[in-house]
């Protein structure tokens, strides 16, 4: 058992029971600690040991609680249990007192870090058989733990993280030897008091590494805002044009769009940090990217299809837009399905797609009104997505693209992006038979 988690205080409470909980109670379990004195606390699930905070503390009494990355710090109930003692930590913390002699990557910013940690994936299966990658993509860091501990799999040389700001900001014992930053934007104002401190959650990965940070030179506010920082000599800017870059011909890799040239730079250089073989570099040029992050469907009856259903932040929103026209047909349309859940996003940042030359802008949703309001963009609104998506259906011809890039969140009607996404997926998949 680490000593870390063997030091923790009974009872121990896993607060929030999604992925990340479930990985701390299994790792807590594997790790030797008496199953009487891990508790489960979400107030969304039956399933969980209390959905009540306050019977939570009062009956069951806590010393230490596990909180994951969706349930804010800043809650009243958590914020007085800390005052009163109880020791706060995380999924993270709990991993990070398990390991060995493994390295460490983390990748944070407001959008592109999943697309950089995935490219890191595919360059680090290009040469490891042990590698493993997760954080806030994919498998929780305290599943991999947990796995080790279990002796279910090898120590991993590599471990690359993929961190969002909830993740930064309970990650006690985590230590990065290489990390980046992909890119500032507003994101997440529901649960910061201002775009600074915002930013500042995020740029607090620099306390943690050892060695260099990089950020992406076309990373939005990022490095202006890097300059309003201490100086620090960890702190390296990275761009496609880099001279060091430029022999790898990272434009012919597999990814459409100027940003994921950025992304793939951005990767090469951490690659390249870490002294990986050019083998790896390879990988990440051959990676075709992700699921429901500018997804290129294919062709329905001429009809080009992209599932951007990720894209929560108007900054996503505006780098698909601008891949979409890139590649756009000659004689072709670009219908933009924008809308979805509001999270406070200022709207009024895609005012400019007016200017795109053949674009009709079709709004959905519970945000709609706010977000045709703000943007001043005109053109139909619907209020359920599957409305708007047969309004396309019946005016899109052959040459024309149809790109889903919300800006507003999944949950006014879905269960999350994915389910967005995957919604979308099979409409198109419908098209071909209309």
């Amino acid at each position: 058992m680490s000593q870390f988690i063997k030091n923790l205080k009974t009872p121990i409470a896993v607060v929030g029971m999604g992925k990340s909980g479930d990985s701390a109670k299994r790792l807590l379990l594997a790790c030797g600690i008496d199953p009487k004195n891990v508790l489960t606390f979400d107030g969304k699930l039956d399933s969980a040991d209390f959905k009540d905070s306050n019977k939570l503390m009062s009956e069951a009494k806590p010393q230490t609680l596990v909180v994951s990355p969706g349930v804010p710090l800043s809650s009243s109930w958590i914020k007085d249990a800390q005052n009163k003692g109880v020791k706060i930590t995380s999924e993270i913390s709990l991993a990070c007192s398990c390991l060995t002699t493994e390295k460490l990557i983390g990748v944070t910013g407001s959008v592109g870090k999943s697309t950089t940690v995935s490219l890191l994936q595919a360059g680090l299966e290009a040469f490891s058989e042990s590698g493993f990658v997760g954080g806030n993509l994919g498998i929780p860091f305290a599943s991999y733990a947990a796995s080790v501990v279990e002796q279910k799999r090898p120590v991993a040389d590599w471990v690359v993280l993929e961190l969002s700001s909830y993740q930064l900001e309970n990650c006690e014992g985590l230590s990065l030897d290489i990390s980046a930053i992909t890119y500032f934007t507003s994101n997440h104002l529901e649960r910061y008091d201002s775009i600074e401190h915002y930013y500042q959650t995020k740029w607090n990965i620099l306390g943690i590494t050892k060695n260099k940070m990089l950020l992406n030179s076309e990373g939005g506010d990022l490095v202006e805002y890097s300059k309003s920082q201490k100086p620090s000599s960890q702190v390296k800017v990275i761009s496609k044009k880099d001279a060091d870059l430029l022999s790898h011909q990272l434009e012919k890799a597999q990814l459409i769009g100027q940003h994921n040239q950025d992304n793939l730079a951005l990767a090469t250089a951490l690659a390249k940090e870490a002294a990986w073989p050019e083998a790896a570099i390879e990988g990440m040029k051959n990676f075709k990217g992700l699921s429901h992050r500018l997804e290129n469907l294919g062709e329905v009856k001429g009809v080009r299809f992209i599932n951007d259903s990720k894209a929560t932040a108007l900054d996503s929103v505006m780098i698909a837009a601008a891949a979409a026209a890139e590649t756009l047909s000659t004689g072709g349309k670009l219908f933009l399905l924008l809308g979805g859940r509001d999270k406070n996003l200022p709207w009024e940042q895609i005012s400019s797609l007016h200017k795109m030359r053949d674009a009709e802008f079709v709004f959905f949703g519970e945000c709609r009104e706010i977000a045709q309001s703000k943007s001043k963009l005109t053109g139909q609104s619907f209020a359920r997505l599957e409305e708007a998506i047969g309004y396309i259906f019946s005016n899109v011809k052959a040459a024309d693209t149809v790109l889903l890039s919300p800006g507003g969140t999944s949950l006014d009607e879905f269960k999350s992006f994915e389910d967005r996404g995957d919604f979308f997926k099979r409409k198109v998949s419908q098209f071909s038979i209309l």
